[in-house]
């Protein structure tokens, strides 16, 4: 399930410090980006950051919560992106500080995969003309 309007509005709201945050639905989800890298995945008003082996430890927190997966072939496949813990949404200097460390990762898995960083908007301004 996509999210809401509200809550994209909101977090392209709380996440503006790290610059020009995007929305663009995917796979039945909603993804986030942050001048064209995407760093976060949104289902069911849910968000889930990006890891990798750099950043875990500051989302060791979110590992008590199911990663963001799906089935295939009758196969749970696991995906890099944790659960952010609700109780960020009240903290608004860590929930950035996390979604800074959720987009470092992501630069450095689209570095590893030999993906040019796109400046500017890649995804469209998700609740204004989506």
């Amino acid at each position: 399930m996509v999210a809401s309007t509200e809550f994209a509005n909101f977090l392209r709201d709380q996440l503006a410090p790290l610059g020009y945050i995007t929305m663009r639905r995917m796979f039945g989800k909603t993804g986030v980006f942050c001048e064209g890298v995407m760093f976060g995945m949104v289902t069911e008003s849910i968000l889930y950051l990006r890891v990798d082996g750099q950043n875990q430890a500051t989302f060791k927190e979110a590992e008590s919560f199911p990663s963001l997966n799906y089935v295939k072939n009758g196969r749970t496949i696991d995906l890099s992106f944790w659960r952010a813990p609700d109780r960020l949404f009240d903290e608004h200097e860590e929930l950035v500080a996390w979604a800074r460390a959720a987009l470092a990762a992501a630069h450095r898995v689209a570095a590893k995969r030999g993906n040019p960083q796109v400046k500017g908007n890649r995804g469209r301004a998700y609740g204004k003309d989506a």
